[in-house]
């Protein structure tokens, strides 16, 4: 089995390889050949051996003026001859439409250059491809769901407004009365600013006007709290379309708010993990946290790491920056409502976590030299073996391992390596540029810890991940605390987002799914990573384990994820437009701690290195199960993943890095199908634990009297 896998994965490099030569020769897929009406003359720019940032420029001669260019680049606006931001390598299509209605199709290639875009070009498609398949929408495949964004009402705000700005508005006086039909360019109020004065507000578009604030009442106070958090505090009329109207992306496609497969593959596993389990998630947490205090540390039981060390482990493989800046983009795309399912999410996500480290202990193994192989890789093939799924077992496991080498050496080591070094060199200009000796000495720093195996980066993770998360914590509490009294607005933007969501956030299904969305991405419950470092606990009773991992969803999304939330709110920064991900936390942060974006960037440069550290040791596992269980193996493995980390640092890699990081994700595929199968002995596992914990019959720490 691991031939043919070997094998496959040997046969996507070559494909690869010739992809990137078929890149380089590429050109104009068309050339400039005329049609009836229109003469189209193409110029392919590419300016540097950086990645996307390839430019094609159009000269259009005949025909009536004035063209519609409909780019399948989705940022070109249908006005623009020119699109910019490209990726090299890769055909992009023009639809060129005169008055008349002539048009003209062409089709275009910015010539791959560089090494870097040579590979971003060719994994590209790769990306699509395995993009389709992850965020495939199965209920508008069965045609029960349409993902396409509906605005019935477009509001109206106060002119000039942007988040952040100190000044008082006040309705004068309505120049159209309630339930009027306006057409666009129609006066329809005048407001009263503090600093500006008097402001004329025309329609937009054409509709049937609502008022919101009665004339002589305040629209927004800049020292009013409540206006500061509530959403859309500064619209205040309301403009009702004759018909709805779809939303669009510049290029003219319409928006849609699809529900991606790989969403609902692990929030229905983490649902019916749950049920299963008999809600172990929350019947089992104050056990749970018994056993990370290391009351029931038994130091004779077979393992290498305490329970703590374990899901210090654990936990630094996840908490990172999916919690600063994909919490961010959640809120930017969902609003604040979509914190209730993100929380949501996560408690449902322990019990995926309970299962699954539960049989990575149960089906581990520990070599005469001590060593610990343990994971998905372990349950999958002899668990499966064990209902006498023994080729299902070893195909599942095979894939598991492959995707998890692959996912170690992207999306947990140069995803990681790559973003850090973004962010700190954001804030620390003297880094720009360096990116090379910035990987070399975090690589360094990644080969101290990871040569002297689990021990060692269990040593080390218990020591980082407690302190990162407290200085974040307590962070995101000091900006909460002076901000307290936005409490109460805060918790009603939340709910009010959660349960009454305009349709320009996709309604209910829209914020339901990025919330849900953002917690499965960032807690990776269901993908089986955590399995791996768990295995290596100490411990004589498999279930003891999975109530120690079932924290880690908690940690990670129920707490610092929505902590994070919650200052975006209680700043009022989830009402910016045009600026996400990190930035826009740091921006929250600094609104009212003005030195923590500094802070905040090396706690993300310990995030990402912890994270590094605890996948060196995921992946490595995954090697030794395709490539075997010896020192030379785990050396190759050690050597490689640390030149990804230079790799990661240096140069941007963009699709390579995306498709790195799906990898990830794709693991939750042949996990979750075998957690499915042996979620009865799971089950019948937990209930003998609860017997001798009833009992007494588990090892418990005594307590020293004198």
């Amino acid at each position: 089995m691991r031939k043919y896998l070997l094998s496959a994965l040997f046969l996507c490099t070559t494909l690869v390889a010739i992809q990137a030569q078929v890149n380089v020769k590429a050109q104009d897929n068309t050339g400039d050949t005329d049609s009836q009406a229109l003469k189209v003359k193409s110029e392919l720019i590419n300016p540097s051996d950086l990645i996307n940032d390839g430019e094609i420029r159009l000269k259009v001669q005949g025909g009536v003026a004035p063209y519609t260019y409909k780019w399948s680049n989705q940022q070109t606006p249908l006005t623009s001859n020119k699109a910019s931001n490209l990726t090299e390598g890769i055909d992009y299509t023009v639809i060129i439409t005169d008055a008349a209605q002539n048009t003209v199709t062409k089709s275009y290639r910015i010539p791959a250059e560089s090494i870097t875009e040579n590979f971003n070009g060719a994994f590209t498609p790769i990306v699509a491809n395995m993009g389709a398949i992850l965020f495939w929408d199965p209920f508008t495949a069965m045609g029960v769901y349409d993902p396409i964004v509906y605005a019935d009402q477009k509001n109206v705000s106060i002119p000039g407004w942007e988040n952040g700005i100190e000044d008082k508005f006040i309705l004068k006086s309505w120049n159209v009365a309630e339930g009027s039909h306006v057409a666009k360019g129609d006066l329809i109020a005048v407001i009263s600013s503090e600093k500006m004065g008097d402001m004329e507000v025309k329609s937009t578009t054409s509709g049937k006007l609502e008022h919101l604030v009665e004339e002589g009442q305040s629209i927004f106070d800049y020292t009013n709290t409540q206006d500061l958090i509530e959403t859309g505090a500064h619209y205040f009329a309301r403009l009702k379309y004759d018909e709805p109207v779809i939303l669009t992306h510049p290029n003219g496609d319409p928006q849609s708010h699809n529900i991606p497969f790989i969403v609902v593959w692990l929030v229905v596993g983490a649902a019916f993990f749950t049920i299963r389990m008999g809600f172990i998630n929350f019947r089992g947490f104050g056990h749970a946290l018994e056993l990370a205090k290391g009351k029931y540390d038994d130091p004779n039981a077979p393992g290498s790491i305490t329970h703590f060390q374990a899901l210090s482990t654990a936990v630094s493989a996840t908490v990172g920056l999916g919690n600063i800046a994909g919490v961010a983009v959640a809120i930017s795309l969902g609003g604040a409502g979509a914190t209730f399912w993100m929380v949501l999410a996560g408690f449902l996500g322990m019990s995926s976590k309970f299962v699954e480290c539960t049989l990575g202990v149960k089906y581990r193994f520990i070599s005469k030299e001590g060593k610990i192989f343990g994971g998905p890789m372990n349950y999958l093939r002899y668990g499966l073996e064990k209902r006498n799924l023994a080729g299902l077992g070893k195909f599942l496991a095979g894939f598991f391992a492959v995707l998890g080498v692959g996912a170690s050496f992207g999306g947990g080591n140069m995803f990681q390596a790559n973003q850090s070094f973004e962010i700190l060199s954001g804030q620390f200009p003297a880094l720009v540029g360096n990116g090379f000796w910035f990987g070399l000495i975090v690589s360094v720093l990644v080969g101290v810890v990871i040569i002297g195996g689990i021990s060692s980066i269990a040593k080390v993770t218990g020591k980082v991940v407690p302190f990162m998360a407290a200085v974040y914590v307590l962070g995101a509490l000091v900006v909460i605390g002076i901000n307290i009294e936005n409490i109460g607005p805060a918790f009603t933007a939340i709910f009010d987002g959660a349960f009454n969501p305009t349709a320009l956030k996709g309604g209910v299904i829209g914020v339901l799914i990025v919330g849900f969305q953002r917690a499965a991405f960032s807690n990776e419950a269901g993908v089986g990573s955590a399995a791996i470092a768990h295995s290596a606990a100490k411990t004589n009773h498999p279930p003891s384990e999975g109530f120690v991992a079932l924290l880690e969803p908690f940690i990670d999304t129920v707490v610092v994820c929505t902590l994070t939330a919650l200052v975006l709110i209680f700043t009022g920064m989830h009402e910016v437009e045009g600026i996400g991900g990190v930035q826009l936390t740091s921006e929250a942060f600094a609104s009212v701690i003005s030195w923590f974006p500094y802070v905040l960037s090396v706690a993300v440069f310990l995030f990402a290195f912890s994270t590094m550290i605890s996948w060196s040791y995921y992946g490595m596992r995954a090697w030794t199960y395709l490539f075997g269980r010896s020192n030379k193996s785990e050396f190759i493995y050690k050597m490689l993943f640390l030149v990804f980390v230079v790799v990661g640092a240096s140069i941007s890699l963009g699709a390579v890095l995306v498709f790195s990081d799906m990898m990830i994700l794709a693991m939750s595929f042949p996990n979750i199908i075998g957690m499915y199968i042996l979620s009865g002995e799971v089950r019948e596992d937990l209930r003998e634990y609860f017997k001798k914990l009833k009992a007494g019959e588990l090892f418990k720490k005594q307590k020293i009297t004198t």
